[in-house]
């Protein structure tokens, strides 16, 4: 007699500016789903994971000019490999939703286009150390500079990048816009600059017609 095939599991990622909302919304998300009986783990990037967790401490505050864009590039890979290792591989071979805050994508972006042409570098690095692309990418699309007084306004020690300013905001958007394009297939793009339920809305509609597409 066969045995039952384990359940899927799914690994959906939130990418956006800083102040986008994406961190609530993944929120938002991972209560809807859990209210539906679904297994959920949320997490987060950089972090996820005690060592991940404190490689975020390192590049997320103090000076903007503290680390270089290609010291940076080695720090949040080396975050993910924890991440992955720990948290988000052993969740999905459980057949567990995994639903994160940033992911490679935000490294393609702040590190690879943003601040330097090394967006080669950090697609070399992720073949060779995470080798895995989320099945979903959702997409919070927000004005930078309404992001950005959002960002600020929260008054945390985490501000290395939003210290940046608005040009790198501007610059952060139309990259993910362009990465949207890239990967149409796992990319949903919505927008952010209305009210919160309207955008959870959105999001919860965009990921069961995708949960109830892959099966």
């Amino acid at each position: 007699m066969s045995q039952p095939r384990p359940p899927r599991g799914t690994f959906i990622t939130f990418e956006g500016i800083d102040g986008s909302g994406k961190s609530t919304q993944a929120r938002l998300l991972a209560d809807h789903l859990r209210g539906e009986g679904r297994d959920v783990v949320l997490t987060r990037e950089p972090g996820g994971s005690a060592g991940a967790e404190e490689i975020r401490a390192l590049v997320l505050q103090g000076d903007p000019d503290r680390w270089s864009a290609e010291t940076e590039i080695l720090l949040f890979t080396a975050a993910r490999r924890d991440h992955l290792e720990r948290t988000i591989n052993p969740a999905i071979a459980a057949g567990k939703i995994v639903i994160c805050d940033r992911f490679a994508d935000s490294t393609r972006m702040y590190q690879g286009l943003s601040r330097g042409d090394l967006r080669t570098t950090v697609d070399q690095l992720h073949t060779l150390m995470i080798g895995r692309e989320p099945d979903l990418t959702v997409l919070i699309d927000m004005d930078p500079a309404t992001g950005l007084a959002r960002a600020k306004s929260r008054q945390t020690a985490e501000e290395r990048f939003e210290d940046f300013g608005t040009d790198l905001q501007a610059q952060m958007r139309a990259g993910f816009l362009g990465l949207a394009r890239e990967f149409p297939d796992r990319f949903r793009t919505i927008d952010g600059d209305r009210a919160m339920d309207a955008v959870a809305a959105d999001v919860t509609r965009t990921v069961s017609d995708h949960l109830a597409s892959s099966g």
